[in-house]
């Protein structure tokens, strides 16, 4: 999996979300419950950042992650604190709009 993540991506490229997503993938919106309700990404699993601690025990460290939010800012430091606990491949996918124009 890991070989197949590097042939996606290169240094300085933007990760191809739709071709993680197709091998697997799974979607994490780090929004609030709320937020989530009022409209996200099918598929997607809601974890709010708050939340994102206590729940990273239910998370397979050996899983591809694209994490989202409204804007990226959340999503990014919910990949920064699942990397900080040992994730290796986890992607900050930006605003949930944005990432869902990108998987299709």
């Amino acid at each position: 999996m890991l070989d197949l993540l590097k042939k996606m991506m290169t240094p300085g490229d933007t990760p191809n979300f739709a071709e993680m997503h197709a091998n697997g993938a799974k979607i994490i919106d780090v929004r609030t419950v709320g937020e989530f309700q009022s409209g996200h990404i099918n598929g997607a699993k809601n974890i709010p950042l708050q939340s994102l601690q206590k729940e990273i025990g239910r998370l397979k460290k050996d899983q591809t992650y694209i994490l989202c939010c409204a804007s990226g800012a959340r999503s990014g430091s919910a990949t920064r604190i699942l990397k900080s606990e040992g994730f290796e491949n986890v992607y900050n996918g930006g605003g949930w709009m944005m990432l869902q124009g990108k998987l299709a």
